[in-house]
């Protein structure tokens, strides 16, 4: 049997701050720009979490969505929606909240609630020209 793909798209608000605590405040504005901004700032997120894998032939899903949409409801939004990353999230206490890092903190949370026949990719939109997916 071939593979399918279902993907269930979601939304969630967060502030962050692209800070690098090993480098001076001077290096960090150069690389990081207005994303540096001591007072946060922040993005309207667009998440698209793709499950791929072989339908079950007694349901016909690969899972079924009200599973996904709880699932990213209880383990994504209501931890980083309305948030800030930085100083609200222990994922990003240490880690940069990058997009890239972002989408893969989500996929590192995600994956582990998925059976394991079951592959996962995440698109991240941070904003309507600049996305990111992993894994690549």
């Amino acid at each position: 049997m071939n593979k399918t793909a279902i993907i269930r798209c979601e939304h969630f608000n967060s502030a962050h701050r692209l800070h690098n605590i090993n480098w001076s405040d001077e290096k960090n504005q150069s690389i990081f720009g207005k994303c540096n901004s001591p007072n946060y700032h922040g993005h309207n997120y667009d998440l698209e979490v793709k499950v791929i894998g072989i339908c079950d032939p007694n349901t016909g899903y690969v899972i079924d969505t009200k599973i996904l949409s709880g699932l990213i409801k209880e383990k994504v939004l209501n931890k980083f929606d309305h948030k800030n990353l930085n100083l609200d999230t222990s994922e990003f206490k240490t880690l940069n909240p990058t997009a890239e890092n972002i989408a893969m903190v989500i996929y590192n949370i995600l994956k582990p609630e998925l059976d394991e026949g079951l592959e996962l990719k995440i698109k991240l939109y941070e904003t309507r020209r600049n996305c990111v997916e992993y894994p690549y």
